[in-house]
């Protein structure tokens, strides 16, 4: 069986939520427990999606066991029986064969969300996100990087892992470039980015998604004060906040969260309509291309 391991920024586990809620051809799905992890599992059930929890260290144990039990299921003790006619015991290697590959088509997906917040620290965020790759690349197959370029933190990533056994994925655009960060994700890439800060014409604007909006004030607890979060700063260099609407953002919370922000700043609120296109191709492309290359193998 395939292993697509993700490592994801907590700031963009809506929309992962969403793109794992969307998939219904999944072998298993799998959270690392940890501190992040709690509120995400919460999200995907609300979905309807049941993954099971494991500590980091645990999860090759159990991808393991699942592996030597793939062909050990009930289907094999139908076959054991059918294996008493004859005409059966001619057609069994095609049966198995086709059981194999139909297993083999199915992935397990392997979540690892890292803590709100690194991005205010490039260094602190590339180590963070490249010790987790050396880990996870022990059980992995394919590991999607479930994160913007932000800072131009993982610009050397492909580079600087060229020797991983396993593949490395990243949150592209439709011109195929990395994302520079959440809000492009939200946004639907580079370009569209690029043009929404060109029409404010000078004015200058943050941009809000679910995420955000919900998690500000516990970010500027943690941030010392930085310019993300100086009222002084805010105050004078930011007019407006663009609320980024789209499948994962419905709700009242989301609008008083963003009107909370709005007041605490006195900024006006603009609204954009976006949709989910950078996560779920992103996704679907890693999925696709380590199931496509465990079928061949």
């Amino acid at each position: 069986m395939p292993v697509l391991s993700i490592i994801a920024c907590e700031m963009l586990e809506d929309e992962l939520a969403y793109v794992l809620s969307e998939d219904h051809d999944l072998n298993q799905l799998i959270v690392v427990e940890n501190r992040q992890s709690f509120r995400f599992v919460r999200k995907l059930k609300s979905r309807n999606c049941q993954p099971r929890l494991f500590p980091l260290d645990k999860v090759p144990i159990f991808l393991k066991e699942a592996n030597n039990s793939v062909y050990n299921s009930v289907s094999v003790n139908l076959l054991k029986l059918l294996l008493k006619f004859p005409f059966f015991k001619k057609l069994t290697p095609n049966i198995r064969g086709k059981s194999k590959e139909k297993n083999k088509e199915k992935p397990i997906v392997v979540v690892n969300t890292l803590k709100l917040g690194l991005h205010a620290d490039c260094q602190l965020l590339r180590s963070e996100i490249y010790q987790n790759i050396s880990k996870m690349a022990a059980f992995s197959d394919g590991i999607l990087i479930f994160y913007g370029n932000c800072g131009h933190s993982l610009r050397n990533t492909e580079a600087d892992f060229k020797d991983l056994p396993c593949s490395l994925y990243f949150l592209k655009d439709e011109k195929g470039e990395i994302v520079d960060d959440c809000i492009s994700v939200a946004l639907g890439g580079n370009d569209t980015y690029a043009k929404v800060m060109q029409s404010g014409s000078g004015t200058g604007m943050i941009y809000l998604t679910p995420m955000w909006a919900s998690s500000w004030k516990q970010m500027r607890m943690e941030s010392n004060d930085t310019s993300d979060f100086n009222d002084n700063f805010l105050k004078k260099h930011y007019r407006k906040v663009v609320k980024i609407s789209n499948e994962i953002s419905m709700g009242s919370e989301f609008d008083k969260n963003v009107l909370n922000y709005a007041r605490t700043f006195n900024m006006s609120i603009a609204e954009m309509e976006e949709s989910m296109k950078v996560a779920s191709k992103s996704y679907l492309n890693a999925k696709n291309d380590v199931c496509k290359k465990a079928v061949s193998d």
